[in-house]
């Protein structure tokens, strides 16, 4: 079960900046304070000062909502690469874990640099 989440996770990719979802509110820790949330198909990211929250609506009506945590502290090593020129529309950030590696791909109009700062600064404890 938990290799099939995975495989889920690393499938997903940043489309666009979007508002951060209202009923992340109900999951944030005291203290936990979103910094940026990005669309997917269906499904939205959020980046917090303490972990990745993934918001993955399932079914028809999508009325179902999964949120699946990433605390920055599993986070062992990471990685960044821009998109290329031609043909390579998409960045990659990939995480390795505690709970195994992970893979996103950042949308061409994304900043994956930006991104990448973000995942710094929060891992490295200056948030």
């Amino acid at each position: 079960m938990a290799s099939s989440t995975i495989n889920a996770i690393t499938s997903w990719t940043l489309i666009a900046e979007c508002p951060i979802p209202e009923d992340i509110n109900e999951v944030l820790a005291n203290g936990e304070v979103p910094h940026v949330a990005f669309k997917t198909l269906r499904d939205s990211a959020v980046f917090t000062n303490k972990r990745l929250i993934i918001r993955d609506a399932q079914g028809l009506t999508g009325k179902k909502v999964e949120m699946y945590s990433l605390p920055y502290t599993s986070i062992n090593m990471w990685s960044s690469e821009n998109s290329g020129k031609v043909l390579d529309m998409n960045a990659e950030l990939e995480l390795w874990t505690r709970a195994g590696h992970f893979k996103l791909k950042i949308g061409k109009d994304l900043n994956i640099r930006a991104i990448d700062r973000l995942i710094s600064n929060c891992v490295l404890g200056s948030d």
